[in-house]
Formats: C-alpha cells, structure tokens, sequence
C-alpha cells in the first residue's frame, strides 16, 4: 500500500479522524459491535488517507481487522507500520498476533521476538514471547513424532464402544442397542442444557456411527426437496449450544419432513462445541435424511488447536477423542446443491473461471485442509463488493466478485449460491445484485458482537428463501474460548 501525495497530506484532520476511530473502538469495553470494528477501519482509512506515514493509523487498523477475524489485511497494515517505524513494538505485536490467529506459529515468534527487544524491560511482552516459544517447541515435536500419512493407523479402527462399561450409577441419556432415537437424542440435549455429561460409550457410539455415514458420501452432495416440502440451512454455529437449541425451538427438530443443512464451523470460539457436535451427529445417526452436515474452515486440527474445541474434547471426554474427530472432520462433504438450482458451501468461489461442479465432487477431501486450491477456497473464500478477485482479507483464500458468482453459476446451471463463515449484523447478508446470501447462525458472537443470528427455509418447488432472524439466548456462565490454551486466550 503506497503512502499518500504530500500535496493531499493533513495531519492536523487525520488525526482528528483516528481519535474518532480510537473513540469506535472504545466501544466495545461494553459492548463489541462488527459494525463498530467496520466503523473503525473506515475512519482509520479516511486517516491513512490524510496521512499515510503514521505508523499508529496502519497498526491501530490492524488490531481492527484482527478484530473482525481479517488476519490477512491486519498482517498488511502491521507490516507497513513497521516498514514506517522500525522501532514501533505494536507494529510487530499485532502482526505476530494475526500470524498467530492463523496459526503460523514461526512467524508469529519472529515478531514476538522483535517485541521483546524493542520493550527488554516490558513483563508482558516477555511473557508473550515465552509462550510463543513453547508453542513453536511444541510444534516442532509433533512435528518430529508424527507419522507419515500412508503408515497412520485410524483411530476409529483401534475402538470398540461396546467394551466401555456404563456405570449403574449413570443417570444420564441412554443408547439401547444400535439405535439412535428421538427420545434418546431429547434426553441427551436436555441433559447438556443441564450441564450433564453424555456417557464415554454412547459419545463414542454417535462419533463411530457418523463417521461411517460422512465416508460413504460423495464430496458434492445433491439434495433433493420434493414439492410442497422444505429445506432449512443453518450457517456458523460455533459451540453455541443453547443458540442451536433455540434454533430448534423456532423451526422444530429435524426430522425426515424437516430436514436441515448445518453448513460448517459447528465448533471452536463458544465453550459448547461438544455439546454442538454431539447433538448434531446424534441427529445426523437417528435420521441421516434429517441432518446434512458440510465442513467448515474451523473443521480442521489448526484451528481446532487455537480456538478451544481441542482442549473442550480433552477436558469433555478423553484424549482419544481429539483425534477422532479430526478423523471425522476429514469425512464431511465440502458442499451441496439443493434441486440442482443452489449451491451452499461454507466459504466461497475460486481463483480461476470454468470450475465445474464435477470438478469440486472429484476433490480429494479426506485430508486436512491445503492452503491453496479448490478446497482451500471452498472453505475460506469470501465475497467482495468490487468486480474480480481480490487478496484475502483473511490471508487465506481470496475474495470473489459478483461477476466471478453469477459466472460460476451460469457455467454450472444453478441460481443462488449459499454461503456462511462470516458474522453479519443481521445474521444475513444478501450480495451480488441478490445471486449470494451469506447467513451465520451464531447470535452475539463471542458473547461481545451484538449480532442476530439467522436460517434459511427454501420451499419447493420454488426455493424462495424465506429468511428467519433471532436473537441470543442466556447461557451458563462459561466464556468463549474457555478451553483454549492461556496463550491463545491472550490474543483473543
């Protein structure tokens, strides 16, 4: 990003504009509003504008985008802060922030690094930089001791739910036999409404039982809703389990008549996740016709490990488990067409014109997520307001313009494309003169972003999407990204 013509320059009224900006994100001591974080980096631009060789401007915009989970654009405005100020700590401390955010953990300790011999005396950064260290020790260990992938045995083989005794003690939610049941599945969601387990075996039996309906599934799954019928997508939910209940409340549980497509990020940031993931694989064993399920960016052992579903599973339910669900995660679809005519994926759209849909179902799925190609932007695309494509805001990914959708829907004979991974204001957001809908299920983000939650209700035949909005519901006093590691936390 170039600095500004001196001849536009005034510093007097950008520094005027980033005390308003400064005054945005002030805010959010009481309440953290995305239109707010948003507010703050257009005031924060208008600065740069005004004054593009103050490093404060590129880095307090940084710390903005970071906010909003644009870890791409925050290591740009961080970069070119310290490019302005070499010596400026906060340039380098956000920036190894946002590294750290997308679990680059080398180049986050670089930066952390710098911060500490820029502030030698400074406890916090001090701290920081420990931790980062052992993390990036970690890292390397695993790193050292890991199995190449041809010789990994699966987990789920090495298992056998029906060896682990159930306690006569247990007062708890009861699978009899192989069946999972309606009455099972209530009694187990009002269990965890109650902040009670699920029994070791029954979690085990519903984890193994998903796994083998996800691996027999195609990668691009066709969904067909008959005439006078409906079909509901859900988007982001994030580990919040009392959010989903009310979800149900609203529309009802799935079942065969209503059936429902929770479209990615079931779990990490809210301290829910495995009640989330249970209840909706519980769901998907009772009735598989009743519940598709498509893998999000957050469905990944990188992400898992940062924001709080690896350490809620240890802490839940056992060790073993953490690499079972990531077992499971690799299983799950990457998107869906309903009747041919919509297209629901949790990210977006690709880096090159002419991608088919035969293309997308012959992706390799089972694996972790690359960070470049099909799969990648399946799961971290977003779209963008210019026409084209453009870099990531969130360093992963890009962004796509409407030309780019109304382009992929044309070559591939389909209507709308449905997509979530990104909080809304209003739980929706309708884009490209109306050809895409993002819609996010999870209200008041993170306990702190005020935002409504939102699920999609297509009607056949005509699949008008009949929107429905909601509000956030108490929870138990447990913060998000409780199970997160200390680290982590700090940078949350």
């Amino acid at each position: 990003m170039p600095t500004m013509d001196p001849a536009n320059s005034n510093p007097a009224r950008a520094e005027e504009l980033k005390v308003l900006a400064n005054e945005a994100f002030n805010v959010f001591s009481w309440i953290r509003e995305a239109h707010k974080f948003a507010q703050a980096i257009d005031l924060y631009t208008q600065a740069i504008d005004l004054n593009g060789d103050n490093a404060v401007y590129w880095a307090n915009r940084a710390l903005a985008h970071t906010k909003l989970e644009e870890y791409g654009s925050a290591i740009i405005d961080a970069t070119k802060a310290v490019e302005i100020d070499p010596k400026y700590s906060k340039g380098y401390y956000r920036r190894g922030a946002a590294y750290l955010a997308m679990a680059k953990f080398k180049e986050a300790l670089k930066d952390f690094q710098q911060v500490k011999k820029l502030c030698p005396n400074d406890p916090d950064a001090s701290k920081k930089l420990k931790e980062c260290e052992k993390a990036v020790m970690k890292l390397k260990f695993e790193e050292a001791i890991s199995v190449p992938e041809s010789q990994r045995r699966s987990v789920a083989d090495s298992v056998d739910y029906t060896t682990i005794v159930v306690e006569p003690e247990y007062a708890g939610a009861r699978i009899e036999g192989d069946v999972v049941t309606l009455d099972f599945v209530k009694k187990m969601m009002d269990d965890f409404k109650n902040q009670k387990s699920l029994h070791r075996r029954y979690a085990l039996q519903i984890v193994l039982q998903t796994r083998e309906m996800l691996r027999s599934l195609p990668t691009l799954v066709d969904v067909n809703v008959p005439d006078g019928k409906h079909f509901t997508v859900c988007g982001d939910v994030h580990g919040q389990f009392y959010d989903l209940l009310n979800i149900f409340e609203l529309n009802g549980f799935p079942s065969e008549d209503n059936p429902y497509l929770f479209n990615g990020d079931f779990v990490d940031r809210g301290s829910f996740s495995v009640e989330v993931i249970l209840t909706l694989f519980a769901f998907k064993c009772m009735c598989p016709t009743a519940m598709y399920l498509a893998r999000g960016n957050h469905e990944s052992k990188s992400m898992n490990k940062i924001y709080g579903f690896e350490g809620e599973v240890r802490s839940k339910l056992s060790e073993i488990f953490v690499e079972l669900f990531a077992e499971v995660f690799c299983c799950l679809p990457l998107a869906h067409v309903i009747n041919n005519k919509i297209f629901v994926v949790h990210g977006g759209l690709f880096s090159v014109d002419g991608v088919k849909l035969s293309e997308i179902s012959a992706i390799d799925r089972f694996r972790e997520p690359p960070e470049e190609g099909l799969m990648c932007e399946l799961l971290w695309s977003d779209p963008q307001p210019q026409l084209g494509r453009g870099p990531s805001k969130r360093g992963v990914g890009l962004s796509f313009g409407a030309d780019v959708t109304k382009k992929f829907l044309k070559e591939n004979n389909l209507d709308l494309v449905v997509r979530s991974h990104e909080v809304k204001d209003e739980g929706y957001e309708i884009e490209h003169d109306g050809k895409l809908i993002t819609v996010f299920s999870a209200p008041n983000y993170c306990d702190q972003m005020g935002n409504k939650g939102a699920f999609i209700r297509f009607e056949a035949p005509s699949l008008k999407p009949n929107i429905v909005t909601f509000s956030a519901v108490p929870h138990p006093d447990v913060k998000p990204m409780a199970y997160a590691n200390n680290f982590f936390r700090m940078f949350s």
